[in-house]
């Protein structure tokens, strides 16, 4: 998934994939996540909006392999969502689907089973919530996500070839 030229803004890549324990040489490159960190302002009001560079950035993250920076940016979009909203919930499942791939990367499958399970049930969670606003949430396909992963957790085992692109879901 590519941050569609409407943004307005050019985030670079991180120069490398920071992996825990694997990476020790390295630290994560915080320099380019906090360029992304930036564009988060401290509270959305009444919703996190779906073209928001920062939300896509983190979602083409997780989609390019650098499931530890998602996370990052992620969390930072999580953390100024209006609390209780729809969009607090997809972008947990979001956290959580980058949260499995980097166990998946690390060797740790079961680990990224239990958080695929847990993205799955933030998915049926906010499935039974009705829309509210022209949000994230609002317009993001949960049912194609919450399908591809349902196929995952349907193999026998999961090895690193089964990491989830969340971007897929929209491109459904």
């Amino acid at each position: 998934m590519s941050i569609p030229p409407s943004t307005a803004v050019s985030l670079p890549l991180p120069r490398w994939a920071y992996v825990p324990g694997e990476t020790a040489d390295a630290e994560a490159d915080h320099d380019t996540l906090w360029q992304a960190k930036a564009l988060v302002p401290s509270r959305f009001r009444g919703f996190v909006p779906a073209r928001h560079p920062a939300l896509r950035y983190g979602i083409a993250l997780n989609d390019s392999g650098y499931f530890w920076e998602s996370q990052e940016v992620l969390e930072a979009v999580w953390a100024a969502a209006p609390q209780g909203g729809r969009e607090r919930m997809l972008l947990r499942a979001c956290i959580q689907i980058a949260n499995a791939n980097l166990r998946l990367r690390m060797q740790k499958p079961r680990a990224a089973v239990r958080l695929l399970r847990e993205a799955l049930g933030e998915l049926a969670a906010l499935g039974a919530r009705q829309t509210s606003a022209d949000g994230f949430a609002d317009g993001f396909p949960s049912a194609a996500l919450a399908a591809l992963l349902r196929d995952k957790l349907a193999l026998p085992a999961l090895s690193m070839s089964d990491w989830v692109k969340i971007g897929v879901a929209w491109r459904a």
